[in-house]
């Protein structure tokens, strides 16, 4: 099989990410001495200022993390949760019933720089200064715009000049809209994070004392201060066509740190997939597992309607218990063990039939009935967006701009390994903040304002993310970290993929390039919460016979471009040591690199 690049082989190292700076950022943190660990991070960084369509210093992410000092799997949760003040009544006070895809009544507190900067601190051997030192140099010296910003900088262009004028400053200057290829700054982003260094290592000499330095100048210090006197005091266009100040308080960003916990997980054939807990929606990942060990997909044929339809059908199932289910443990009691067990899975997998399902089922758990959010209401915004399954952040009268999301991952020598999946903090979602150079994040638009449900907004909680990096052992050693951008479309790419490869042999890089699909069936996580019962989107390189028998069977396919769905990543270790890796090329930024 010919792939549109080689699965990188080797034994030193390897990094694969979204962009090609990152990956090469990681590989030179590798030849320097550091680990998996300092090269992730300043790989994170750098993703920060050479996708800030994509993510940002305003948003979050969740690690997966292996150490192979300690043997162990570990969530790094980097999901900052809303502000102590949210609640339902206030938005209801302001006459909304959905919180805004935009602005800053959809900030959360930033959670990315302390979940990189605790990864860091105790998995880490370099100092914030060498991490930093990367993204310091593109955001001051400039980097490559992609295509990809350019479109979306040039669909916000007219809201930066008539209400974001920080934005228009920083991303537009006197010359407009960036054009593709030319090099870009941002030299106020640049300064925020020299700051953070020259203020850690002012501090202390001592490598731990400065990380936690550079963490209480960001939610103690002058990050958050500058936060909080914005958000209180500046009213802000949003989604909602009005202006709203927000919620985000100094306190809310001082009480934040993130959080260290086990992982959710489940044995599939020969190997034992992790993904993080269900405030995040990686758990579905596992579900859908569990409901296809009862079918023999390796019979079925790669990418056959059999193999399509069935793959399908227990997505409509395990997105449904998403929906009725999933939310911040800290809060809601998630019935997780009774959603993974095999028992469960056996009665769920009788309501796979032969032909497409319309309806949204979750399913009761140990006595407890399942509750959906109530959908109703939102029809008409609904059929309005036309929206598919990525980050929609920024509808507008033409229709909505696609946001997006970033991954890394790493995995060294040593056996050290991690996958990361940043995003938040979109330039096209939030205004700069003035004199930070980066916008917040706008993640608590996947709350629903209904009481009662496991995602309903309160104050402290953290949203139900759709962010889902992934790692998987290999007859019980660690073998595999993946994962994708892409909204509700991260659990079925990434799992599409992983079937390839486990059930069809395919090489990492076959597997990522390998036609893909998923489905729309259930409601999206972001505003206008859209869904479309039945629809599968599918890439133009899957054979029309398929596509043809996939409708007979009721489903309504929608094809779209030949390269058009998923941006995922992966990097392996074998147990000899030899390390692999690949990356997609559908975004054409990309790259995996090793040696």
């Amino acid at each position: 099989m010919i792939t549109t690049r080689p699965e990188l082989r080797g034994t030193y190292g390897m990094v694969a990410s979204t962009h090609w700076l990152a990956s090469g950022t990681g590989m030179a943190v590798l030849e320097r001495g550091g680990n998996a660990f300092d090269a992730a991070v300043a790989a994170g960084f750098v993703l920060q200022v050479v996708e800030p369509h994509l993510n940002g210093p305003g948003g979050e992410v969740p690690v997966l993390l292996y150490s192979a000092d300690r043997g162990e799997v570990q969530v790094l949760n980097g999901q900052g949760p809303s502000p102590e003040a949210a609640n339902a009544a206030h938005y209801a006070d302001l006459g909304l019933d959905l919180v805004p895809g935009t602005g800053l009544l959809a900030a959360c507190v930033p959670g990315a720089f302390d979940a990189w900067m605790r990864m860091l601190e105790e998995h880490g051997t370099m100092r914030v200064g060498e991490v930093l030192a990367y993204a310091i140099g593109y955001a001051g010296d400039g980097y490559p715009v992609v295509p990809r910003m350019n479109a979306t900088i040039t669909e916000v262009e007219q809201l930066f000049r008539d209400e974001w004028q920080e934005s228009a400053r920083i991303y537009l200057g006197d010359s407009g809209v960036p054009t593709p290829g030319t090099r870009f700054r941002n030299p106020d982003l640049a300064r925020t994070y020299q700051r953070i260094v020259d203020e850690a290592e002012a501090a202390t000499g001592d490598r731990d004392g400065q990380i936690r330095a550079a963490r209480d100048a960001w939610y103690r210090g002058f990050v958050a201060e500058t936060i909080e006197e914005y958000v209180g005091s500046t009213p802000v266009m949003d989604t909602s066509g009005r202006r709203h100040t927000g919620l985000l308080t100094g306190s809310d960003m001082a009480r934040y740190e993130a959080v260290v916990e086990g992982p959710a997980s489940l044995d599939y054939h020969d190997y034992t997939v992790f993904k993080t807990g269900p405030w995040g929606q990686g758990p579905v990942f596992l579900q859908q597992l569990a409901l296809l060990a009862g079918f023999d997909l390796e019979s079925m044929g790669h990418n056959s309607p059999d193999f399509v339809h069935t793959v399908v059908e227990c997505a409509k199932l395990a997105f449904a218990d998403r929906e009725a289910w999933y939310g911040d443990p800290g809060h809601v009691d998630v019935p997780m063990s009774g959603l993974l067990a095999r028992e469960y899975a056996d009665k769920r997998r009788a309501l796979v039939e032969e032909k497409a399902s319309r309806d949204l089922q979750p399913g009761d758990v140990n006595g407890r009935e399942a509750r959906l959010p109530n959908l109703a209401g939102l029809a008409q915004a609904q059929a309005a967006a036309g929206l598919g399954a990525g980050e929609p952040t920024v509808p507008q009268s033409t229709g909505p701009i696609d946001g997006d999301t970033c991954h890394v991952d790493v995995v060294d020598r040593d056996g050290n390994m991690v996958s990361a999946t940043p995003s938040g903090g979109w330039l096209q979602s939030s205004p700069v903040v003035p004199g930070l150079g980066f916008c917040l994040g706008t993640r608590a638009q996947m709350f629903w304002l209904e009481d009662g449900l496991a995602n309903s907004l309160a104050g402290g909680k953290r949203p139900r993310t759709t962010l889902s990096p992934s790692m998987a052992f290999r007859d019980g050693e660690p073998y595999l970290a993946f994962g994708t951008p892409g909204g509700d479309g991260q659990d079925q790419w990434s799992l599409v993929c992983f079937l390839a490869h486990v059930h069809f042999g395919l090489d990492l890089q076959a597997a990522i390039d390998a036609p893909t699909f998923h489905t729309t069936h259930f409601p999206s996580s972001f505003y206008p919460r859209v869904s479309t019962p039945g629809q599968i989107v599918v890439e133009g390189r899957l054979p029309r016979a398929v596509v043809d028998a996939l409708r007979a069977r009721g489903h309504d396919v929608l094809v779209e471009g030949d390269w058009s769905l998923g941006r995922l990543c992966a990097v392996a270790r074998q147990p000899d040591g030899l390390l692999k890796a690949g990356a997609d090329p559908r975004s054409m930024q990309g790259y995996a690199v090793g040696r």
